[in-house]
């Protein structure tokens, strides 16, 4: 069954969202994970129930959803279609494919993913080199509406099609049908792709990689999936021919092994038709061939059981990377079975998140109390139908990291001892059934790519969609099932597997060996010193008023679509559009302040430190806990970033919610608390994550790009961890405090509320500040970086075949000229396709290149066009080469209309697609409120990025790329000629 994203719940595809907040590798997130059987097998495999119910219900007594059609051909495809119109006049395709790395022989590795790639170079209907311009002349943008990816059980193709007709629908399905049924399998297009799929293969390398292959080998040792990845082998892909990706191609690729699901703004039954028209004749050859056994976890006969894990301890293993953060990880496995989708099922499923979640509650409070370790996290997933895995996941506070692992071990341990109190179970149900009545409440304006993608993930691990009044139905329904004593037999029964396997990662060798790992998950803990307190909730009624209320002393319309402007009697400005565009949602932004305009050199460093830990400080007397047990049932957020000119405080919350998270928003204005805590911890994770940025070229383009581009403006350097040790919770509640105290306040609510409740809230919250005193902005740091030097040249700790290169432009700044800077947009577009098609296309050298228009509106001067690449280090030349070529050539000769439309027509979909939602106008209305000036600027954005001229665009190119001037940066591996660590 699916369910909505909200809350850690692994039922259907959510598995995802939970094992990203675990942080485990990319292998094992169900993207790249699938239990799913061709319907010429679903009739042997699954449990047959009610065989009339539609396929994807078939052994299941979930209620269908009613908004999904069904279908299967005759030839065995199978399909789900619905009308969505969020949003409007958009397609939303995927096909899946029954085919990942685990269905390959051991000669075919990277096949399957090869094989993707070859599919979109050449087929039936569209010659070589046509498919991505096409797609584009369509308004589907690559690589966002374009798409496909390659995991161990399958390959889906995305596509996502805007402004839809009759005539563009037929020409999509006919174009895909070519793709899918009869790509151009030929020996030249094996000799293009290759280099491309080695490149994607060698930028994908360095630490991060290592630690992901070694966890793969680690915890499903003795299975395929510990030595089949996506990617492949460089020996087989070398090896590769026209013959044998043919071969692979009529084995896998059948209509039985095909599900097609479609959702969008047209009508199903024009769907049905058109996947009959062009996929019903598909026919391939020979018998179906079933899906190899991928194999069972298995632990040796000597593997000794660990207290806090129900499961004999088998392989442990130590990676030393040095500039990765010490982890632990390890993995309670159990075979994979298949299940029948049940409403018992997921009642099961419930109580096991619901018991992980009580757990993972545990360990984040005690990492708040001062734990010894920083962050730990438990969660539970099917991966690729090769077991069904408890992960845990562990970041040492210190190099004590046997302490760190006791302390999680004896939490654990305390949980699998005794039952979760009342208390505890009544908070994790009340976040749930929030989580899933939000699902209802906002069902009218789910994404068609999300429903499109459900799909697919729901197939994809065998099981059946919901709708999500179907969803809260079931939670509510077991609500008697839910004791502390059943909660606790699943919490054992989630540690109690066939092996417990362990992979830890060290900076140093001598800091751990593999015996030393193993005797210290055999230890004894004492699970009674991890039992938790039960504490009361707090209420929103028991908190003091903020002050005595304000009044709105001016309001007005402001003249674009329904919004209107508002002044509180204490000078805070607002701005409010009550609309039904996304039903049950309310947007939340409040600006104050000067932005990164607060900071002066010496201050400089506390600005990152400040944005990772001023919102877990708490307000007043409430502590970050606190805080969270006050948002119990509720859905309040608290994000914050810096802008260049303000600070920004940002929720998503509803109507009812409203006035609570204005409350808190201004409480932390008014009332801010300093704990230690948060800021000690922020302070260790930053510390403990800088030196991973010189583990790949990626990496320290990311610590240092943004630095250089401003000229080296002291704000936007990273602090190194010796660095970050000189900073203390007390500075950085000296350089806070009057930050947070002073300066102009704005609000910005857009959403579905009542208007007249909103003001009265808005009167009862921020109208009851005192008044702000202004705080003018400290001298502008950021300058233009020098250009026309040589490059500057990093060094990094990776893989010594990879390198990146970077060369700028510099273009402009400023609101006055923003519709120059979408024109500049359109002009970086065209640079991109050509930069693509030189680097990925023609010379292998690139897997994915790219250029970006940079222009600060908040700044005068500071905009640059960029392009980049990731590269061999013998390769950093021809790309600066090739972007000087192009940057001439752009300049020269004004581009061909039908290049230019390449462009401007994805662009013209994307702005038209992203303004029926409230966060794009939040985006481009932000700070209007004291800056009406802004309104007038949105006017003409489609047009400004839409439309253009061949003359136009060669001004431009000549304005700004035809001097020559650049500023370059090329990273290259540590120990290369004139190669820095650091940029000073």
């Amino acid at each position: 069954m699916i369910h909505p994203p909200f809350v850690p719940v692994r039922i259907g595809q959510f598995g995802a969202t939970l094992l990203i907040a675990l942080g485990l590798p990319a292998i094992f997130l169900p993207a790249a994970a699938a239990q799913p059987a061709p319907a010429a097998e679903a009739a042997r495999d699954w449990p047959q129930v009610e065989l009339d119910r539609p396929w994807i219900y078939r052994g299941s007594d979930v209620p269908p959803d009613p908004e999904w059609r069904f279908g299967e051909l005759a030839n065995g495809l199978r399909y789900a279609v619905r009308f969505n119109e969020v949003p409007q006049d958009q397609l939303s395709i995927r096909v899946r494919i029954d085919a990942g790395s685990l269905h390959e022989r051991d000669d075919e590795q990277g096949y399957a993913h090869l094989l993707e790639h070859l599919t979109f170079r050449q087929s039936k209907y569209l010659a070589e080199g046509e498919t991505i311009p096409r797609w584009e002349q369509l308004g589907a943008t690559f690589g966002s509406d374009t798409n496909a990816e390659t995991t161990p059980t399958q390959t889906v193709y995305k596509l996502d099609v805007p402004d839809v007709d009759s005539a563009k629908i037929a020409e999509v399905f006919r174009l895909l049908s070519g793709m899918i049924t009869a790509p151009t399998l030929s020996q030249e297009g094996v000799r293009a792709e290759v280099p491309i799929v080695l490149a994607e293969k060698r930028e994908r390398g360095g630490a991060a990689l290592r630690v992901a292959e070694a966890t793969r080998q680690t915890f499903f040792a003795g299975q395929k999936l510990a030595v089949r990845a996506p990617i492949g082998t460089e020996e087989t892909l070398q090896a590769a021919t026209r013959d044998k990706v043919r071969a692979f191609h009529q084995r896998w690729y059948r209509p039985q092994n095909t599900v097609i699901s479609i959702a969008g703004d047209v009508d199903p039954a024009v769907l049905e038709q058109m996947l009959e028209t062009h996929f019903g004749g598909w026919k391939v050859r020979g018998k179906p061939v079933r899906a190899p056994d991928f194999g069972k976890p298995a632990a040796s006969p000597d593997a000794l059981m660990a207290q806090g894990a129900l499961a004999p301890v088998g392989e442990v293993r130590i990676l030393v990377e040095p500039d990765l953060p010490r982890n632990i990880s390890y993995a309670v496995l159990r075979p994979w079975q298949q299940v029948a989708d049940t409403i018992a099922y997921n009642e099961a499923l419930l109580l096991d998140q619901l018991a992980l979640s009580v757990l993972n509650r545990r360990l984040e409070a005690r990492a708040r109390a001062g734990a010894d370790y920083l962050a730990a996290q438990v969660g539970q997933d099917d991966i690729n139908r090769s077991a069904d895995v408890t992960f845990v996941s562990i970041t040492p506070l210190t190099e004590d990291w046997q302490a760190a692992l006791a302390d999680v071990r004896a939490t654990i341990a305390a949980a699998l001892d005794n039952p979760p109190r009342d208390d505890e179970i009544a908070r994790e149900l009340a976040e749930f059934e929030n989580a899933f009545a939000i699902g209802v409440e906002t069902s009218a304006v789910q994404q068609a790519t999300d429903l499109a993608n459900n799909i697919v993930e729901a197939v994809d691990i065998r099981e059946t969609v919901a709708a999500p009044d179907t969803v809260l139905n079931v939670l509510r329904g077991m609500r008697p099932k839910v004791t502390p004593d059943a909660v606790l037999r699943h919490t054992r029964a989630l540690f109690a597997g066939t092996v417990l396997r362990a992979l830890m990662t060290v900076p140093q060798a001598s800091q751990a060996d593999a015996a030393t790992l193993r005797t210290a998950m055999l230890a004894p803990v004492d699970a009674a010193a991890a039992n938790a307190e039960a504490k009361p909730l707090p209420s929103f009624a028991d908190l003091p008023p903020l002050g005595k209320p304000g009044k709105v002393v001016e309001a007005g319309a402001a003249g674009l679509l329904g919004i209107e402007t508002l002044t509180l009697s204490n000078g805070v400005r607002a701005m409010l559009w009550a609309n039904d565009a996304e039903a049950g949602r309310v947007s939340v932004r409040v600006r104050f302040g000067n932005g990164y305009g607060a900071f002066d050199a010496d201050s400089a460093a506390y600005a990152d430190l400040g944005e990772a830990a001023i919102m877990g400080m708490g307000i007043g007397d409430l502590g970050q806990d606190a805080l969270d047990r006050l948002a119990t049932g509720r859905k309040l957020g608290l994000g914050f970033r810096i802008e260049e000119n303000s600070f920004l405080m940002s929720a998503e919350t509803r109507a009812a919610d409203l006035e609570d998270q204005l409350y808190l928003f201004a409480a932390k204005l008014v009332q801010p608390r300093w704990d230690e805590n948060p800021v000690l911890r922020a302070r260790a994770a930053l510390g403990l994550s800088y030196p991973a940025f010189a583990t790949s070229p990626q990496g320290v383009i990311e610590r240092d790009l943004e630095y250089l581009l401003r000229g080296r403006d002291p704000r936007f350097q990273r602090s190194t961890t010796a660095q970050l040790d000189a900073l203390t919770p007390q500075g950085l509640q000296n350089v806070w405090e009057p930050i947070l105290a002073s300066g102009p306040v704005s609000v910005e609510i857009f959403g579905d509320f009542d208007r007249a409740q909103a003001m009265a809230a808005l009167e009862r919250t921020f109208g009851a500040m005192d008044k702000r005193s202004s705080t003018p902005a400290l001298p502008q740091l950021s300058v233009l970086p020098v250009t026309g030097g040589p490059p500057v040249v990093l060094a990094h700790r990776g893989d010594a075949n990879q390198a990146a290169a970077v060369i700028g432009w510099p273009t402009g700044g400023g609101r006055e000229q923003i519709r120059l800077s979408r024109q500049v947009e359109i002009l970086a577009q065209l640079f991109n396709n050509r930069l693509f098609d030189a680097m990925r296309e023609r010379l292998g050298a690139s897997y994915a290149p790219g250029v970006r228009a940079q222009w600060p509106l908040d700044r005068e001067e500071g905009g640059m066009i960029v392009a980049m690449a990731q590269l061999q280090p013998k390769d950093v030349p021809a790309f600066y080469e090739e972007a000087e070529r192009i940057a001439a050539d752009l300049a020269q000769t004004a581009p061909a209309e039908i290049e230019i439309a390449r462009v401007t027509e994805p662009l013209r979909q994307l702005v038209s697609r992203s303004a029926s939602g409230n966060g794009f106008w939040l985006n481009q209305l932000g700070g209007a409120a004291r800056d009406p000036a802004r309104f007038e600027q949105v006017r003409s954005i489609l047009t400004d990025y839409s439309r253009t001229t061949p003359e136009m665009m060669q001004t431009l190119a000549r304005r700004f790329l035809g001097d020559g001037k650049t500023f370059k940066l090329s990273v290259l591996p540590q120990g290369q000629s004139g190669a820095s660590d650091v940029a000073g």
